[in-house]
C-alpha cells in the first residue's frame, strides 16, 4: 500500500472509531455552527449523533466522492494553500519534505520505503489523495516521496487530535486498524501503532509542519475529532497557536468543514 492510501483509509477509520458525531450533525442539517467550543470562548457546542445516517451519508463527497484535484478532501486541502502559504499551492509547499530535518523522526518507522517513491508524478497532492479513496473509481496514483511524507504528517495530526480527549482507547485503536483491512504492510502498521502510542503534544506536531502548511494540518486535525469536549477544543486552540494561525483563519477552516467555530 502507501501512506497516501493509509491516510485515505484512516480519514474514514478515525471517523468510525470516534463516531463522527459533529459531521452527523452537519449532515442532519444543523445550523448551530457559530458557537464557541468546549467553554474556551463560549458554551459547549459539540454535535450529538443523529440516528439513521450511514458513514457515507455523514461524510458525503468530502472523503473521495469527487475525482481530480478540485473536489473532495484533496481539493479542500489544496484550496487552503492560498491563505496559509502566501499564494502557494499545497504541492508547492512540499518540496524536499521527505528529506527535511524532521523526516527522520516522522518517517523512522517506515525505514527506506518513502525514499523509494518517485521524485515526480506530475500530479498534485490533492489529486493523489482523492484517487486513493476506495469510493473513487479512478486508479490510485502512486505518490512521490514528498507526498508520502506529507501524508505521514497528516496521519500524525489526525491521530494526535483523535487522542486529544484521552479517549482513543484500545478498542477504538483496534477498530481504526480494522478499517485498513489486509492491504496495509508491516511498516505502515508499525508507523500507525507508534503514532497511536505517542504522547499528545500540539507544539511538537507544529514543529514538524513546513511553513505555510499549517492550515492543511489543522484541517486534518479537525476532521479527526468529534468537537464535543473541552479537551478537544483546548487542543485545537493550542495547535492553532503553535501554527501561528489567527482566529479568522481557524474559523474559516471550521466553516469549510461544516464544523462549529472555535472562536466567537
Amino acid at each position: 500500500m502507501s501512506l497516501m492510501k493509509t491516510l485515505a483509509k484512516v480519514a474514514i477509520g478515525v471517523a468510525v472509531a470516534k463516531g463522527a458525531s459533529a459531521m452527523m450533525q452537519k449532515r442532519a442539517g444543523s445550523t448551530d455552527t457559530g458557537a464557541g467550543l468546549g467553554g474556551l470562548l463560549g458554551g459547549l457546542a459539540g454535535g450529538q449523533s443523529q440516528g439513521g445516517a450511514g458513514l457515507q451519508d455523514m461524510l458525503g463527497g468530502l472523503m473521495g466522492g469527487s475525482q481530480g484535484a478540485s473536489g473532495g478532501l484533496g481539493g479542500l486541502l489544496e484550496g487552503l494553500g492560498g491563505s496559509g502559504g502566501q499564494g502557494q499551492s499545497l504541492q508547492g509547499l512540499l518540496g524536499g519534505l521527505a528529506g527535511g530535518a524532521g523526516a527522520a523522526d516522522l518517517l523512522g518507522a517506515l525505514g527506506g520505503a518513502v525514499v523509494q517513491r518517485p521524485a515526480d508524478n506530475g500530479t498534485s497532492f490533492g489529486q493523489v489523495l482523492n484517487s486513493n479513496f476506495d469510493q473513487t473509481p479512478e486508479e490510485p496514483i502512486e505518490p512521490t516521496a514528498d507526498q508520502e511524507a506529507a501524508a505521514a504528517l497528516m496521519l500524525r495530526a489526525m491521530i494526535q487530535a483523535a487522542k486529544s480527549d484521552g479517549q482513543l482507547d484500545n478498542a477504538e485503536q483496534e477498530k481504526l486498524m480494522g478499517q485498513l483491512g489486509g492491504d496495509i504492510d508491516a511498516q505502515e502498521a508499525a508507523f500507525l501503532k507508534t503514532e497511536m502510542q505517542r504522547s499528545v503534544d500540539a507544539q511538537a506536531l507544529a514543529n514538524e509542519v513546513p511553513n505555510g502548511m499549517g492550515p492543511q494540518v489543522y484541517a486534518m486535525s479537525v476532521l479527526a475529532i468529534d468537537l464535543d469536549s473541552q479537551a478537544e477544543a483546548q487542543y485545537l486552540h493550542r495547535l492553532a497557536q503553535a501554527l501561528n494561525m489567527d482566529a479568522a483563519t481557524v474559523n474559516d477552516i471550521h466553516a469549510q468543514l461544516g464544523m462549529p467555530s472555535l472562536y466567537t
